[in-house]
């Protein structure tokens, strides 16, 4: 085993040496400092160094994350809540409901004709097309010769629909439906002796009576 001799104080560094290395370290880690660590780890680059070197660009970028991993870890806030809209209901609007229409008030007449020997007499009753009536009539004193008949208005001269018709007949009933718009009834003729009274009866929808 070797023994390191021990150095001699004249081989020892003075404090003057001393003093200047620890200087030239300090100025040496204040330069690192402020020229590389500074810039790349805080952006902080008083001397330019650290930009020209890339390393401002580096802490930039250190701080971004780091602020982005802040962000993400700090608890979500609750969403503000939502404001409330009213509802609105439309109002229904009523249903106009179809008003009825109601039917025509039929008409009902009685009527009495007395006819002498030989003599004709007619009643006449206003209708529409399609209208209807009903009807019936007696004699009194004996029968007569009758005709159920229509005329249209501004029909041309002798012109008539006939419905039914006889001869020698105490009595008729029945009913019938105009086929146009005119005048519809009857006409009798007393071929008899003696006086002979007619009545009639009608029930339907008509606009009136002429006799």
């Amino acid at each position: 085993m070797f023994n390191t001799p021990l150095p001699t104080v004249n081989e020892l560094p003075s404090t003057r040496k001393l003093v200047r290395s620890t200087v030239i370290a300090l100025l040496t880690a204040v330069g690192l400092l402020v020229t590389v660590v500074m810039p790349s780890e805080y952006a902080v680059d008083p001397t330019g160094v650290g930009r020209a070197l890339g390393l401002t660009q580096m802490g930039e970028l250190k701080i971004i994350l780091a602020q982005e991993a802040m962000a993400d870890a700090a608890p979500p806030q609750p969403a503000a809540p939502a404001p409330q809209v009213a509802q609105v209901q439309p109002i229904a609007k009523p249903v106009a409901q179809p008003v009825a229409t109601p039917a025509p008030a039929l008409k009902t007449n009685q009527m009495t004709v007395t006819l002498k020997p030989g003599e004709g007499t007619e009643i006449k009753l206003e209708m529409l097309k399609n209208k209807t009536v009903s009807y019936e009539w007696t004699t009194a004193g004996g029968p007569v010769n009758y005709d159920t008949h229509g005329e249209p208005y501004n029909g041309e001269k002798g012109y008539f629909h006939s419905y039914n018709k006889g001869k020698q007949v105490k009595s008729d009933k029945g009913e019938f439906t105009a086929i146009f718009d005119g005048t519809h009834g009857w006409f009798w003729r007393n071929r008899s002796n003696n006086d002979v009274a007619i009545s009639l009866k009608t029930t339907g929808d008509y606009l009136g009576v002429k006799q």
